[in-house]
């Protein structure tokens, strides 16, 4: 076959007017932490970015103080329609410096330009629309009239999605009155960072959203600190577990948005080209780093090589490289500590029988980059099988029946999302209907809108963000 060859579209990075450090953001400024900095770098290249700060546990207890102090004095107090104009004023500053935004996020994390420019940064700036049209609305959220904010909300986000999920965090709480402490990842602290400026632009009041910056301890800290009323994490289990181990016994609420091993079902009747697209935006958008990301393809036996021959025909086409190249479709693996756990897992699949094929791409001599892989013939007991790997790697699995589909989809500790592909309408809701997943899609995937909950089952954590159950997470009846 003979594919196009694109020349070279790289997005401009001098539309960025970084900092060689940045501080905190706490109580409406930048100040320097008293903890230890760390270099934010390129995972596309492994080149420096920035320095950024660390916060400390004193660090912790002056943002929590500072977002008490405008939660009782301030926001709560502050009428809703008028804190849905900040979130408004919000939304737009989002829209308008949307360029900057999705070069950063593409520098920073790794994913090709056109995700952060043409899903992630419309989507946060939808989120913030959203919830800024709830702000006024309260009374019909289905806790009565008068529902109350929890006070202080201890937010911390992953590093797949930094400000989306940012996004979905952070929205609902300030719609619902609280105020926010909030911690990115320290592989991706940027785009939070350059969020602060927009609040500043927006005139926020001081303290309404505080941004601390570190590893884990610094989550550790806000978790754990006495005067926070709502924690919200998205992240792995195996920290979610440790999270819910810190909560109980108190009385903050908790919203955990973990990991998953989504199964993605075609049945033989399913439209193949368009299942196609969805198995590549299912598993290899932001190269598999996602939640959600459709890893276990379970396709019927029939049209199994069909779907794989087909599957292979078009990752040979995606091109892997520079994430700031708008024709670039796999971008660089977010850490060398992730790229090390692909690689890892995709040797046991290999080990454990499971056939493995990579497209062949040109790997780039600096950064972290792993090429698009399947895996056919894969038991129900492979790791691969079993194990969320957050990378670009594909377990194909087959089945028979209905029901066949439905045990092998089920027979996961996770319970996030899942998919199916089928001409039959009534196919499909009588499948979904026996899923134990929070999110299914039916002929696409991964697709988002701030008025649709997201969120899971089993080990995948509890509550749900976007919607009205989004909103309802920020919110205690009144007394």
């Amino acid at each position: 076959m003979t594919f196009l060859e694109y020349a070279p579209a790289p997005e401009s990075r001098a539309i960025l007017s970084l900092r060689d450090e940045y501080g905190l953001f706490i109580d409406g400024q930048f100040r320097p932490g008293t903890g230890e900095s760390f270099a934010t770098i390129s995972p596309a290249d492994e080149s420096h970015i920035a320095t950024v700060a660390a916060a400390s546990e004193a660090d912790i207890d002056q943002a929590v103080a500072a977002a008490r102090r405008a939660h009782d004095k301030v926001w709560a107090k502050m009428r809703g329609r008028d804190r849905g104009k900040y979130l408004f004023r919000i939304a737009r500053l989002v829209q308008e410096r949307a360029r900057e935004l999705a070069v950063a996020e593409s520098l920073d994390n790794g994913k090709p330009i056109k995700e952060s420019r043409d899903v992630d940064v419309p989507l946060v700036a939808a989120w913030f629309f959203y919830y800024a049209g709830w702000a006024d609305k309260l009374d019909f959220a289905g806790l009565g009239a008068n529902p109350r904010s929890l006070g202080v909300a201890a937010q911390v986000i992953p590093w797949n999605f930094p400000l989306l999920m940012l996004a979905w965090k952070v929205a609902p709480a300030l719609a619902a009155g609280n105020t926010v402490v909030i911690k990115p990842a320290e592989t991706t602290p940027l785009t939070a960072l350059i969020f602060a400026e927009i609040l500043q632009q927006a005139d926020l009041p001081a303290g309404v959203v505080n941004i601390v910056t570190g590893a884990g301890s610094t989550g550790a800290a806000m978790v754990r600190h006495p005067d926070v009323n709502k924690v919200a994490f998205t992240g792995s289990t195996p920290v979610g577990r440790e999270i819910a181990k810190a909560v109980a016994g108190t009385d903050k609420k908790l919203t955990l948005e973990l990991g998953g091993k989504a199964a993605n079902i075609i049945f033989e009747d399913a439209p193949i080209e368009q299942a196609i697209d969805g198995i590549v935006t299912g598993i290899f958008f932001n190269q598999g780093q996602v939640c959600c990301a459709g890893s276990r393809l379970i396709v019927q036996e029939s049209i199994h090589d069909e779907v794989v021959e087909r599957l292979k025909r078009r990752l040979s086409t995606l091109r892997m490289g520079d994430p700031l190249d708008k024709n670039t479709d796999i971008g660089a693996i977010n850490s060398l500590e992730q790229l090390n756990r692909v690689r890892e897992l995709s040797q046991i699949g290999e080990e454990e029988g499971a056939q493995r094929w990579s497209a062949n791409c040109v790997i780039p001599e600096k950064g972290f980059w792993f090429a698009p892989t399947i895996f056919t013939n894969v038991q129900a007991s492979h790791r691969i099988a079993r194990d969320e790997i957050f990378g670009p790697v594909l377990s194909v699995l087959t089945f028979r029946t209905p029901a066949e589909a439905i045990a092998k989809a089920n027979n996961t500790p996770y319970g996030l999302s899942a998919g199916i592909w089928s001409d039959k309408g009534s196919r499909i809701l009588a499948v979904a209907d026996k899923l134990r997943a929070g999110v299914i899609w039916a002929n696409t995937f991964n697709r988002f809108d701030p008025a649709s909950p997201f969120g899971g089952y089993k080990e995948s954590g509890y509550g749900r963000e976007g919607g009205r159950q989004g909103l309802l997470a920020y919110l205690k009846g009144a007394a």
